[in-house]
């Protein structure tokens, strides 16, 4: 249980949890606690967190040698990056965003969290959140595309190719990068009201775009003759995984959507040995969409509400 002295040294420390808007310079840094703790969720990746940081107001800290992120829009913190905590000292934490004036509560708690600690229930309502879920799935297999469930992926990348014979793939750069921008510029306009996700969505491509070096991206786009009509983005999430971050294609061309899936597992299949294609945000048609690849693992997270007992 959390003792008195325990919530006293919160009120000692809660003027030290001063967090930070993400800059270019801190990638090093956050880099090194994901070689070191392995994480698998695609919102710990540096590049992401760079590019979404306004639309979600998020920022970080430091917190007893862990690395803690804060969204604002979501009134929470992700679950430290670093060893982890016991129930106990995330309830002190706890206490300590609250005196902060923050939300004390966490996403991103893994089911492996949980089991090791069935505690946390006496501290915390846990919730699960299908619409986060992130997929998971095998290079090889989006290469090779083998078994009755890919048949119809197979069919629509010849379809394709015969359509398409003079098709090209390059790699994300210059001309191409610009092409790319058009192609997500023109998407969003085609809507007459966009939601904000779409118009956050953009406005996280041109800041990813703006420092696609820095940020450590790699790309992809796939080609008509002049006409760019598909592109994809990934970084490196862990030594074994890949995030897919943005890819945009164009309907008018059937099949570009599964060419463009294909080639990037190609290109990364010496790189690692998994690939993240992030959420579906509860849409029905995304989730049948990601389903639809035979994904290897679907990694579904927990929020945890701080509800300490009486």
């Amino acid at each position: 249980m959390v003792t008195a002295q325990a919530v006293l040294k919160v009120s000692q420390e809660s003027g030290f949890l001063k967090f930070n808007r993400f800059a270019l310079n801190d990638h090093q840094l956050v880099q090194t606690y994901i070689d070191t703790f392995n994480p698998l969720s695609c919102e710990y990746n540096f590049s992401n967190l760079f590019a979404w940081q306004d639309a979600y107001r998020l920022s970080w800290t430091l917190y007893r040698e862990r690395f803690l992120i804060y969204d604002e829009i979501s009134q929470c913190a992700f679950m430290p990056l670093g060893e982890d905590f016991y129930p106990e000292e995330l309830v002190v934490l706890s206490l300590s965003l609250n005196n902060a004036g923050l939300a004390p509560n966490f996403s991103l708690a893994t089911s492996d969290y949980l089991k090791k600690f069935p505690e946390i229930k006496n501290y915390y309502l846990v919730k699960k959140e299908p619409d986060y879920a992130e997929y998971i799935y095998d290079v090889e297999s989006l290469c090779d595309l083998t078994g009755a469930k890919l048949h119809k992926k197979r069919n629509l990348i010849s379809q394709f190719k015969r359509s398409y014979p003079d098709f090209e793939v390059h790699l994300l750069k210059d001309e191409y990068m610009a092409k790319a921008l058009r192609l997500s510029q023109e998407q969003l306009t085609r809507h007459k009201s966009p939601s904000n996700t779409l118009e956050q969505e953009f406005e996280a491509i041109v800041r990813s775009f703006d420092h696609f070096d820095q940020l450590g991206l790699e790309g992809l786009a796939l080609t008509i003759g002049d006409r760019l009509v598909a592109y994809c983005v990934f970084s490196a999430l862990n030594p074994s995984t890949y995030d897919i971050q943005f890819e945009k294609f164009d309907i008018e061309f059937k099949g570009a959507a599964q060419v463009i899936n294909q080639e990037t597992a190609k290109y990364l299949k010496d790189k690692c040995q998994y690939l993240n294609r992030e959420q579906d945000l509860g849409i029905k048609g995304l989730r049948q969409a990601k389903m639809s690849y035979d994904p290897l693992e679907v990694i579904t997270p927990y929020s945890l509400v701080f509800a300490p007992p009486n």
